[in-house]
């Protein structure tokens, strides 16, 4: 038994306006969430939504989590860009050398997001959501790896990824982070269990999850943290 994922949480100010802002640049469908919020519906195989919840802590350092979205020409990456700033994005400066091919851009709540160069290897049999590229060790994309079911399809010089065999964006991890955590990253997973939650949770914890109290109060879903101390929860049986 393994969990699903199902949800990508991304924790919003104003969550119709960053829904607004996904939802036309990732072409999805923007809908009312049944735990609060607003989510987008994958209009490809991507196998889980992107759901944007209330709050009111702001953004205080980089995410741990990006996506990296993929171009098939030049014309093509400098429309996505020009699409991403017509609905409510900016260039940013995270470093990047010039001679990079990527455009790194951040969304309305200074959220970071990549446009990959076209000719990515990497990304190459991926949709338009190539990855959701993450700082983190090796032994977290292990420990992902197991609790999704999903194989490995990096695994080499502290670097993995891993696909679900459905396909869909790839989840990577460049290795073990530099950057200083937040409190509580703004981006997390929402996995649902195929039996029991509880059965669920004690499998996680097996394989390295911990718990953690981020102030959720009573509620029905566990939050628990992987072995890098990034949050995710475990929501009732779907």
């Amino acid at each position: 038994m393994t969990g699903r994922l199902v949800a990508l949480t991304v924790d919003a100010l104003d969550p119709e306006r960053l829904a607004r802002f996904w939802g036309g640049l990732l072409g999805w469908e923007v809908t009312d969430d049944p735990r609060g919020g607003i989510a987008l519906l994958p209009a490809d195989d991507t196998g889980f939504s992107i759901r944007f919840a209330p709050t009111t802590e702001r953004k205080c350092v980089p995410d741990q989590m990006h996506p990296d979205l993929t171009s098939s020409s030049p014309e093509d990456q400098r429309r996505t860009v020009a699409r991403a700033l017509e609905l409510g994005g900016r260039h940013i400066d995270i470093g990047q050398r010039p001679e990079e091919g990527h455009v790194v851009l951040a969304d309305p709540e200074g959220n970071e997001f990549c446009v990959i160069e076209p000719g990515n290897q990497f990304l190459a049999d991926c949709g338009f959501l190539g990855a959701l590229a993450s700082d983190g060790s090796q032994e977290v994309g292990w420990f992902w790896s197991r609790a999704l079911g999903w194989p490995l399809v990096w695994d080499q010089d502290q670097e993995t990824a891993i696909r679900s065999p459905h396909g869909g964006p790839k989840i990577t991890w460049g290795g073990y982070p530099a950057k200083e955590k937040a409190p509580k990253n703004r981006l997390h997973f929402d996995l649902a269990p195929d039996g029991d939650q509880q059965a669920e949770v004690d499998r996680l914890l097996a394989l390295g999850a911990t718990r953690v109290d981020i102030g959720q109060g009573d509620v029905p879903w566990v939050v628990l943290a992987d072995p890098d101390g990034n949050e995710f929860c475990v929501l009732e049986r779907a």
